[in-house]
């Protein structure tokens, strides 16, 4: 199937304050961002018509801008109101929304804090990240060689566009090689995430996750961790050793894009998937199409126990 360009669709763009149309949203050659990686982001999901925690994604994106020293023009309420309406003009019942704050034009340097800020906001009809075929028997994951850098290092725990330049090479790198994304580890050696996508595995019945400190807080991460735990599973947020890898029983990533994606391999290491790992992506889908909030999963999960 074709890829229609992103520069090259139908619709509208809120840019600066007001809508314009979908082509017309251009920035100059010159513009900070794209010498310096001055830009913050977020993915969020559309389902039935309406953003799944929109709120909590406009804070994280409010908090990488901070992170940045990065003045965003609007409020947050501004923002809200914004996506919101961005997402009911374009229409679609299952969307992915991108809003984007970027330092701009008006200076040029490394230190840039006459440049100006812009934000944007599209959103654009996205299926399901993987095939039903590949979330049948899991995806194909390699150990990367590239490391998530640590808080002395960089702002690791923003949402920041300059510090997915190694998730973009150890995803390329990952599909030259067949597989589906790469597994990244942490400054330390520990493991991290995927380059999008947090990670998690099981064993005897529990679930780990590796602790947070070297990456960016994840809402589905969060939200899967309230599923598993309103279930009744014992989460282990905590440090990771890669040789622990043969050890679990089952794997999966959580992320807006990825959902809920079970994992088939990590190199040489096999994983099934298994009762657990379906069941949190079924609870998972099961929340956000409903739009349903912690408290009424886990209502019904009391009543049917």
């Amino acid at each position: 199937m074709a890829i229609i360009p992103f520069d090259d669709r139908d619709g509208e763009i809120w840019f600066d304050g007001k809508f314009i149309p979908w082509r017309d949203a251009k920035v100059h050659i010159l513009t900070h961002a794209l010498h310096y990686g001055s830009s913050v982001f977020e993915g969020e999901r559309v389902y039935n018509h309406e953003i799944f925690k929109s709120a909590e994604h406009t804070d994280r994106l409010f908090r990488s801008a901070t992170l940045l020293n990065i003045d965003v023009p609007f409020s947050k309420e501004e923002v809200e109101q914004a996506k919101t309406e961005t997402a009911r003009r374009a229409g679609y019942t299952d969307a992915y929304v991108r809003p984007v704050i970027w330092r701009g034009s008006g200076s040029m340097g490394v230190s840039a804090p006459a440049s100006g800020v812009h934000v944007a906001i599209a959103v654009w009809e996205w299926p399901s990240y993987f095939s039903p075929e590949l979330l049948e028997r899991g995806i194909d994951i390699e150990m990367s060689r590239w490391r998530r850098p640590g808080p002395e290092s960089a702002p690791c725990t923003a949402k920041a566009a300059g510090l997915y330049i190694i998730c973009t090479l150890a995803k390329e790198e990952a599909e030259l090689n067949n597989c589906q994304d790469a597994l990244m580890l942490d400054k330390d050696g520990f493991i991290a995430e995927a380059t999008g996508a947090h990670i998690f595995f099981v064993k005897d019945g529990e679930i780990h996750t590796p602790a947070l400190g070297n990456f960016i807080e994840g809402i589905t991460r969060a939200t899967v961790i309230d599923i598993a735990r309103a279930r009744g599973f014992k989460v282990h947020e905590r440090k990771i050793k890669p040789d622990e890898l043969g050890s679990f029983e089952q794997c999966f990533l959580t992320g807006s894009a990825a959902e809920v994606t079970p994992v088939g391999t990590i190199g040489s290491h096999k994983y099934e998937v298994g009762a657990i790992t379906r069941g949190m992506r079924e609870d998972y889908l099961n929340l956000v199409r409903r739009h349903a909030t912690m408290a009424d999963f886990e209502a019904r999960t009391s009543a049917a126990q």
